[in-house]
Formats: C-alpha cells, structure tokens, sequence
C-alpha cells in the first residue's frame, strides 16, 4: 500500500468532535513526516497539521488549541482529533506523505446544525 487510506469523517454539529484516521505502510510510516491538509468548497487546499517521525508537530493557526495530530507506529495510523469543530472548518480532508507526495482521496467533514 502506498496511497494513504483516510477514514472517520462525517456531518457533526458545530462545538462538537470528531477523529480521522490515516493508515499506510510501515515501511512510509516509519521513515516520513506524515501531515493532513484540508479544501473547503472554492478554496485552496491548505495545511491544517504536521508530525514528524519523532512526533515534533506543527499547525494551522486556524486549528491550534482545537485540533491535535497524533500518531501510533504500531498501528502505522495517524490521528487527527478535532475538538470545537465550527462551520468554517467543513472541508475535504487528506492525508499526505509531503516528502513522496503521496495523497489519500480526501474524507469530508462537514460541520453543521
């Protein structure tokens, strides 16, 4: 398996929470910083988190405080908890692998009342 496989994403009102998952090798899992973007409907696909190897993570400014990315190598899976979601937040998610630019087909997360 090369292609990161997202999963998790679905309608959740806004305030509430929701965790996508991303599942690769372990051969990928293991050598690279794996990050999640997002694309909201008429916009540019934008970063929203990053996490090395090691663990070190980064974020959107939009997404600090609410949103934690994690990962589990013996899983080989990535998290990406998303607490307080609000409407703006409504996009298609992506895992990636930025160093191979390698892409998973997008999980959507819509937040609405």
């Amino acid at each position: 398996q090369v292609e990161p496989v997202e999963s998790g994403g679905g309608l959740v009102q806004p305030g509430r929470s929701l965790r996508l998952s991303c599942a690769t090798s372990e051969s990928i899992f293991s050598s690279y910083t794996m990050g999640w973007y997002r694309q909201a409907p008429g916009k540019e696909r934008e970063l929203v988190a990053l996490i090395t190897t090691r663990g070190t993570t980064n974020y959107a400014d939009s997404v600090k405080g609410r949103f934690t990315v994690s990962r589990d190598n013996a899983k080989n899976t990535m998290y990406l908890q998303m607490n307080g979601l609000k409407p703006e937040d409504t996009a298609l998610y992506y895992c990636t692998v930025p160093h191979m630019d390698y892409w998973g087909k997008g999980t959507l997360v819509t937040v609405s009342s």
